[in-house]
């Protein structure tokens, strides 16, 4: 799952947008963008974010610049436990060419002291927008975790890993009815790279499009 390969897999599969959300981290997010320029792929800067409740929010990004900055600001508010490489296995930073730019200290897939109530407001800052993802599942996620949908929610997207879920989880919390729901390939491997089934209405392509569809 290297910058070269997950754009090269993406473009073999004529995938018009991605988005690469590595966990609590966008630092792989410049050498995939520079990639996804030159195969002519849309690539959204963005990072799935662990809450202090040990939820799961993607949070997208308009600039690079800003997902960067909102990356230092996460990794101020990770928890302080060190990787350790030979039980979770490396955590390298990369450049377009696949060169070791560096490894990321503290293990990326503990939980943050960030407030998942806060998110919405922090990410504005950033002009960022948050999709709680895979909300149905049993761990991770906003139903499982929080049990419910705080009732002063702002998000206008949410995020099902299995779409024969969608009439269930919306009947039983009513603030979904007024959300988009999308589904992605949450792919940790190279296969699991959905093939271009999927689609978005925007008003263009572009990320300043996707994300406002996304807020919608």
């Amino acid at each position: 799952m290297t910058p070269v390969n997950i754009v090269g897999m993406a473009a073999l599969k004529e995938l018009d947008v991605i988005a690469v959300t590595d966990h609590n981290s966008c630092k792989n997010c410049p050498a995939v963008m520079k990639l996804a320029e030159a195969y002519g792929v849309l690539a959204i800067p963005g990072m799935e974010l662990t809450t202090q409740e040990e939820v799961h929010v993607v949070c997208l990004f308009e600039e690079l610049g800003a997902a960067m900055d909102f990356d230092a600001y996460v990794y101020e508010h990770l928890l302080p436990v060190p990787n350790r490489e030979d039980i979770f296995g490396r955590q390298l930073i990369m450049d377009e060419e696949e060169n070791i730019l560096g490894r990321v200290e503290k293990l990326l897939i503990n939980s943050t002291d960030i407030a998942f109530d806060r998110i919405f407001d922090i990410l504005k800052g950033y002009d960022g927008v948050m999709v709680p993802a895979h909300i149905e599942k049993n761990a991770n996620s906003l139903l499982a975790n929080l049990g419910f949908v705080p009732p002063d929610s702002r998000f206008g997207s949410f995020e099902l890993k299995d779409m024969k879920q969608l009439h269930r989880v919306a009947g039983e919390n009513p603030y979904l009815k007024g959300c988009r729901v999308i589904t992605n390939s949450d792919a940790h491997y190279l296969a699991d790279i959905h093939e271009p089934v999927n689609t978005l209405h925007c008003q263009e392509k572009s990320i300043k499009g996707v994300l406002a569809a996304l807020r919608n």
